[in-house]
């Protein structure tokens, strides 16, 4: 989603790239759910974070919670953040409230976003 976010917002401005130690695959629900504000992340793929990677970054943001955690070590001349964000995929209950938690982190990865671009634009 913070991918799909990115593209979408930060056109000319950022150059996204979404990835993580492990491949997880795009999430069918978050792929609705980003569907529901016209943005189309089906076609998004996992991609794994390597050393040629990191050095080509100048900013990290992990999501979630071990992400933090779980992100190698990131050369010096990278900005690393973190938003703590709850991960919708264990959540248990009706399809509505499964659905309402990927809403809602939906929202907040978009609002991470934003704030992130305009304070890259800003300098």
């Amino acid at each position: 989603m913070a991918e799909g976010f990115a593209r979408e917002l930060g056109k000319g401005i950022i150059e996204p790239y979404s990835a993580g130690i492990m491949h997880a695959g795009v999430h069918g629900r978050a792929i609705e759910v980003m569907k529901e504000v016209g943005i189309d992340i089906s076609k998004q793929k996992s991609k794994i974070l390597n050393r040629g990677l990191l050095d080509k970054m100048d900013i990290v943001v992990t999501l979630c919670g071990n992400a933090e955690e779980a992100c190698p070590v990131t050369p010096s001349h990278i900005k690393r953040i973190h938003w703590p964000i709850e991960d919708p995929v264990g959540t248990v209950g009706t399809e509505e409230e499964v659905m309402r938690e990927f809403r809602r982190a939906r929202d907040e990865i978009k609002e991470g976003v934003k704030k992130l671009i305009e304070e890259i634009s800003n300098k």
